[in-house]
């Protein structure tokens, strides 16, 4: 269909997971996506898989929690394609800790990371999507709706992504900005383990996941996309403020 032609959109996170899976459905439906991680490696060969899109991939080195290079991300897009017109802000970590137990420095990595980050690269890129009445969509989580023990601080980081979703487009509606957020459950990716979790621990996990979920099964990255897709696109055009579930029902669960 390719109704997203002539649309450029930034991506963070776009090296794995769900930034990934979102930066190529961008670009098969004809946006151009500026694609943003630190492992320029992982960025190349994703452009080379989408070599065939109707979009191009432009793949960009570089480190959310450094002003410059979220400065450079907005530069890039509008020299290279003229402006913004989607930003999905999907590059986040977690990893464990209690109220007891949660350091300091951990704690500010995790607020760095997932909600200061976003609230800056918003910011920068926020003249272009005025002007060309673009839209943001946010990754945040189950987590940001519900509280989960032991992953205090991400817990923390994802509600204020969702308050700073909210809050942001209510401000931006009257200037034609859409904002909204998707908050997934757990996704086949690799969060868990870059946030220091072994493979043998997240097997058991994910088959933990079939009890926790009640559709019995943990997601995968090309479900979430296909939402942030819907958000970002002309289709949802009166839909702004939503942190939008998209879990497997684990938002409607007791704990367990």
């Amino acid at each position: 269909m390719n109704f997203l032609k002539g649309k450029t959109a930034i991506v963070t996170g776009a090296s794995s997971g769900i930034g990934r899976a979102t930066a190529k459905a961008l670009a098969e439906e004809g946006a151009n996506v500026v694609a943003v991680a630190r492992n320029i490696q992982r960025l190349n060969t994703l452009k080379e898989e989408c070599r065939e899109a109707s979009g191009e991939i432009f793949p960009l080195a570089g480190n959310v929690t450094v002003d410059d290079d979220r400065r450079k991300c907005v530069d890039t897009a509008i020299e290279k394609f003229r402006g913004i017109d989607i930003l999905v802000q999907a590059a986040g970590i977690i990893s464990n800790g209690t109220i007891e137990s949660t350091t300091e420095s951990q704690w500010s990595e995790m607020m760095d990371i997932n909600l200061t980050s976003v609230y800056r690269l918003m910011q920068h890129a926020l003249p272009s999507i005025i002007e060309r009445r673009g839209n943001i969509v946010n990754v945040s989580s189950v987590t940001g709706t519900r509280a989960f023990p032991g992953v205090l601080a991400y817990c923390v980081s994802k509600a204020g992504v969702d308050q700073l979703t909210r809050c942001s487009a209510l401000e931006l509606a009257a200037k034609g900005v859409r904002v909204n957020a998707v908050n997934p459950g757990v996704v086949v990716t690799n969060l868990h383990k870059n946030g220091g979790m072994n493979e043998e621990a997240y097997a058991r996990f994910l088959e933990h996941s079939r009890d926790t979920h009640p559709l019995g099964r943990a997601g995968s990255p090309e479900e979430v996309a296909e939402l942030v897709l819907f958000l970002a696109s002309d289709r949802a055009g009166w839909i702004t403020g939503v942190t939008y579930s998209i879990d497997g029902g684990r938002a409607q669960t007791c704990f367990r």
